[in-house]
């Protein structure tokens, strides 16, 4: 078995990927992680568990009473494998792999109570229609493959296998459509937020959709590239609704070597992180939720944590300034927050005749002087879809008062396959922009309040920098929105009306 300390990261990635390809055809692509990504996060613990083992070996003259010193305290090493269990045992089955493989991650999760609902997630023994969904074939194959390299302390930096996992997740998200971009932000949508955050020591930083668990994990390697020794580290908190994709985000936490506090449950319905009947309050929040959400109105109407003081999202339609407010809810006195939503959501309502429940909450944070700036990010870059985003910067402790910063980012990409990205150019001109707080023609603009106002609260940058001669043309998704929203207010309208005449004596 082979050391790969200081390799190409395309080595990691390759091999990585010859493994996933040695099921394909076996499963479908979506469900290449629900196997590989356990599997090596299992090989690592055991690499590093051997590791440990070694290290007091040499302290302790001998293996044996290493051992013995680990399976009866268990503060002197990380986890604890049973012998058994170890990667190097179970690859050498022969027979019923799949049912001695979940066992063994079975018996691992009882040993380490931390590593339950994360190890032990996946049955490698499962059937579906009568038939092994991964045969016990294909898993010793895949196992053989993961055992060309050790994946130990000595072996790799918890950021070049982070990496590498990272690598995974993207060739998922890739292939799996639509439900991947769920768990998976665009690494480098994910390092623009990040550095937009700008951690500092000892802050903590909350995700409430955390999917896999890279934007927390990305704050902390700018941080970590930001004051070189850390004395503080951050403290990462979130909360994500679905078991597998929680439990992949602890997974990449640990694989980063990164201590996370992650919850599993649904962030509208029921917060996880409650301090003294309201939502606890972090430093610095970062997120990328599902977009357009939708939640029944009584969920924001009956909110036992008063997190929705702007106003109430519309019914069934988009809960974005749900999700917003719910982030705000949990900052801190000078705290910042860092999302990327659906464009929409910056100027759904604006210009149209009546009222629109999304721009009277937009409307309040611009009036209480919260919003710093709106970011408009290019077409195709995320997975879930070909949309383009907008990533909005809400700070209470904003330095320019009154002043809101619009960037155009809209062409600022290079093109890719399946996706298009950011390149480092284009991350550092955003950058460049944002914490220089500059006007460049064709790509900034810094407004005020009052000139919000008088657009309506439309807080698209494409309506303030123009990058051609060409009229905004609202998206056909915004408009459906907007057509939805109208209907519920009239909807409305005829009820109270109805209830009125009905009062007056008439029959309706």
């Amino acid at each position: 078995m082979k050391a790969i300390k200081g390799v190409d990261i395309s080595t990691l990635e390759n091999w990585l990927w010859e493994a996933a390809c040695s099921i394909r055809g076996q499963i479908d692509a979506p469900k290449y992680k629900d196997y590989i990504i356990p599997l090596i996060f299992y090989k690592r613990l055991c690499d590093v568990f051997e590791d440990e083992i070694m290290e007091l070996s040499e302290k302790l003259g001998s293996e044996e009473i290493a051992k013995k010193l680990a399976f009866k305290d268990r503060r002197t090493i990380r986890f604890y494998i049973p012998e058994e269990y170890l990667w190097e045992n179970v690859r050498k089955i022969t027979t019923n792999i799949g049912e001695k493989l979940t066992e063994a991650l079975r018996k691992i999760a009882e040993e380490n109570p931390k590593l339950k609902g994360i190890i032990d997630i996946v049955d490698f023994n499962a059937t579906q229609a009568g038939q092994r969904i991964i045969s016990d074939a294909h898993i010793q194959n895949l196992m053989q493959i993961l055992s060309k390299y050790r994946l130990g302390l000595k072996d790799v930096e918890p950021d070049i296998l982070g990496r590498a996992y990272e690598y995974l997740l993207r060739k998922f998200a890739e292939g799996s459509g639509q439900s991947a971009g769920e768990f998976y932000t665009p690494r480098e949508v994910g390092f623009l937020m990040a550095y937009i955050l700008d951690p500092e020591e000892g802050e903590e930083v909350y995700d409430p959709a955390c999917g896999s668990g890279g934007l927390l994990i990305k704050a902390r390697l700018v941080l970590k590239e930001k004051v070189k020794e850390e004395k503080k580290p951050l403290k990462l908190y979130g909360q994500e609704i679905n078991p597998f994709t929680y439990a992949m985000a602890k997974m990449n936490a640990f694989i980063h070597d990164m201590d996370a506090d992650i919850r599993v449950g649904d962030t509208i319905r029921n917060p996880k992180f409650i301090d003294g009947g309201r939502v606890k309050r972090f430093d610095k929040v970062i997120a990328n939720p599902m977009w357009n959400q939708k939640f029944p109105q009584d969920v924001f109407e009956n909110d036992p944590y008063n997190r929705f003081t702007f106003g109430i999202p519309p019914s069934n339609q988009s809960s974005d300034w749900g999700w917003i407010q719910h982030m705000y809810a949990s900052l801190k006195e000078n705290g910042k927050l860092v999302v990327v939503i659906d464009t929409g959501a910056v100027t759904r309502g604006s210009g149209s005749y009546g009222t629109d429940r999304e721009k009277e909450i937009r409307k309040r944070f611009v009036e209480n002087d919260l919003i710093e700036a709106v970011i408009l990010l290019a077409d195709n870059l995320f997975y879930n879809t070909t949309a383009p985003g907008n990533i909005i910067v809400i700070n209470k402790a904003k330095k320019r008062k009154g002043e809101i910063l619009l960037i155009n980012a809209s062409k600022e990409f290079a093109k890719g396959r399946p996706k298009n990205y950011l390149t480092e150019e284009n991350i550092k001109k955003i950058l460049d922009a944002y914490f220089g707080w500059k006007e460049i023609e064709g790509f900034s603009k810094i407004i005020s309040i009052e000139e919000a106002r008088k657009n309506d609260y439309n807080l698209s940058p494409s309506r303030y920098v123009s990058l051609n001669e060409k009229e905004e043309i609202q998206p056909v998704e915004d408009i459906l929105v907007e057509l939805a929203n109208v209907e519920e207010e009239r909807a409305k309208v005829d009820r109270e009306l109805k209830e009125i005449l009905s009062k007056m004596g008439f029959e309706v």
